[in-house]
């Protein structure tokens, strides 16, 4: 006997609603990478989504594109919800991380895995195969937060409501592939996330939605990173039904003020102490976890690389650059080009980190010393 279509409608929709619940507990139990302190499933705002009578007879089909683990709290947030459905994910191919160079999958391959998600994981986006794959999946709308790649003309004409991105400053302000850390050492007091409109350029899409939220003096790119991946999955569940709805009427970026967050490199971790202390401490928070701030200590074994977690500014101190002026239980003062840096957390190459209290305890490090 034939199924009435309503009831045909609820028992799908019943079904996505079971699938939902399930992905809600996998991800309790289990965040997408330790550094995301908290997993963006916890959160509230991801409790809610419409109901299995609701007049949306069909979820929305939605691809979602990320590969970092700032991408991981948007994906959840969109597998949590009913009114979405992920038919694909795509994510960069498996690279070689850490020091022996194992084969890895990225942190947003690992999530759509305990979500039981399809992968696609194309060497380049501009490949004509995965081009096509993607037009067969016919996706509604594309979410992409932090990929990797550009998307080329031929993915953003695919979906009808277009290709959204998550990105991790307040565009214009940097564009690129590191806008948090840059913001760090470049002094900022505040940052946000943007909800933009992919166009054919480097983040220069028409703006959907922007947070913000300050850079306060104890974060580093680490903990403001967490902060702007829980924002954007935030954002993006709150403004997508409006923008769906054509209530929300992209606005194009501001032409002033717009700058540029190349990637970072290690040798951006090199410190130069001829800097202001103010600089040089940005460049500690502003480059964890990745490459670090580091400077070389002299031993009886030549030079050793010695890597700064943790300080603090030292004002009205002078002294040659590099100099330490001061070696206390309170911590260990270099001077600068201004002022001085009061380290209090730091890595001597091949040991574990640890407090300067317990370096002083096991180094011998004397005012006067130079680091270079």
């Amino acid at each position: 006997m034939p199924v009435p279509a309503r009831e045909h409608h609820n028992r799908r929709a019943t079904r996505e609603s079971e699938r939902a619940q399930t992905r809600r507990g996998r991800r309790d139990s289990k965040s997408c990478e330790p550094a995301l302190s908290n997993s963006a499933l916890d959160l509230p705002f991801l409790k809610t989504g419409f109901a299995v009578d609701s007049p949306q007879m069909e979820p929305l089909r939605v691809v979602f594109m990320g590969t970092a683990e700032l991408a991981c709290p948007s994906l959840a947030a969109l597998a949590a919800r009913p009114e979405y459905k992920l038919v694909a994910v795509v994510t960069q191919p498996d690279k070689p991380k850490g020091r022996g160079l194992e084969v890895q999958p990225s942190p947003v391959k690992r999530l759509a895995r305990e979500l039981e998600l399809e992968l696609l994981q194309p060497e380049k986006a501009r490949d004509p195969a995965f081009i096509a794959a993607l037009e067969t999946l016919a996706p509604e709308l594309i979410i992409v937060a932090a990929y990797g790649q550009i998307l080329p003309e031929a993915i953003l004409r695919i979906p009808r409501h277009g290709c959204l991105n998550v990105h991790a400053s307040l565009l214009p302000k940097y564009r690129g592939a590191a806008p948090i850390q840059w913001a760090i050492l470049n002094d900022e007091t505040e940052t946000g996330v943007t909800i933009m409109k992919i166009d054919a350029g480097l983040d220069t899409g028409d703006i959907v939605a922007q947070r913000a939220t300050p850079i306060h003096p104890h974060d580093t790119a680490q903990t403001l990173h967490d902060r702007l991946a829980r924002m954007g999955a935030e954002l993006l569940v709150e403004v997508l039904p409006d923008y769906l709805a054509g209530k929300i009427q992209p606005r194009p970026q501001p032409k002033e003020g717009a700058t540029y967050a190349p990637k970072i490199q290690k040798e951006h971790g090199k410190i130069d102490w001829t800097q202001p202390a103010r600089k040089v401490w940005n460049q500690v928070r502003g480059l964890v976890p990745w490459p670090g701030a580091f400077t070389y200590l002299r031993t009886g074994a030549g030079h050793a690389l010695l890597k700064i977690w943790r300080a603090e500014v030292v004002p009205d101190a002078s002294g040659a650059p590099g100099a330490v002026l001061n070696v206390s239980k309170s911590g260990i003062d270099v001077a600068c080009g201004r002022d001085a840096l009061r380290i209090l957390e730091l890595q001597l190459q091949d040991r574990r980190k640890m407090t300067a209290q317990e370096f002083i305890a096991g180094h011998q490090l004397r005012q006067g010393d130079v680091l270079e």
